[in-house]
């Protein structure tokens, strides 16, 4: 699904809902298994240059942190990326470094996993086959508030309700990827990463950390559990 065009869009809370959606989007794709076509949009700024574009409309300050060289350095050879991917997200003696299974970070997959389905069909999405489409899996959560933040947008143009979107979107945050991505970030740090990575994660949960605190504003802090 693709978000509509933010020149499509008249209200400016719907307007933010496209961009944070199509952040989530374009963040899906960047973690993606780097092939050819992704290698090539990395090292021509294609994906780069997206993120950056739409970050800007989010909030200036994220896209204003640091440099943006290390996204749009794919390596001096076309399999640099796709290596590097291998060694930290895949490959493991005793599995990867560094997963990108939010569920194995937790020590509770299952649940972690199952509660991430309920997520999904409390809003009629259903899981592909694909080993990559698992509940807990970096993508699957990306394209899922990816949707959510689309209805958002949606809601908010069509005079509907855009509060089920934002408190769903409130806890998967706080729940999911903004629980785990930090630690992510930390076990990438102890395995010396290609920069493209290491800023990637970085600038994921710079993100992260911004939607949960601007959703927190929208709609409050999720209901304490006993």
């Amino acid at each position: 699904m693709s978000a509509p065009t933010l020149q499509a869009i008249s209200q400016p809370e719907a307007r933010l809902a496209v961009a944070r959606s199509r952040a989530y989007e374009t963040f899906a794709r960047l973690f993606d298994y780097p092939d050819v076509e992704l290698f090539e949009d990395v090292r021509d700024g294609t994906l780069a240059d997206a993120l950056r574009a739409v970050l800007t409309e989010v909030d200036p300050e994220l896209a204003a942190l640091g440099s943006w060289d290390a996204l749009r350095d794919a390596g001096s050879e076309p399999d640099d990326l796709a290596v590097e991917y291998t060694r930290l997200f895949d490959v493991g003696a005793s599995g990867p470094p560094c997963p990108l299974y939010g569920g194995l970070y937790g020590g509770a997959r299952m649940k972690t996993m199952e509660e991430a389905v309920r997520f999904y069909n409390h809003f009629e999405l259903s899981m592909a086959e694909s080993p990559r489409e698992l509940p807990d899996h970096i993508t699957t959560q990306l394209e899922f508030l990816h949707f959510l933040a689309f209805r958002e947008a949606e809601a908010l143009e069509g005079d509907g309700d855009p509060g089920p979107y934002r408190r769903a979107q409130r806890d998967f945050v706080s729940r999911h990827p903004g629980r785990w991505v930090p630690r992510l970030r930390a076990r990438l740090e102890e395995n010396d990463p290609l920069p493209f990575f290491r800023d990637l994660v970085v600038r994921l949960g710079d993100f992260l950390e911004h939607d949960r605190l601007h959703l927190i504003a929208l709609v409050g802090a999720a209901p304490r559990k006993d």
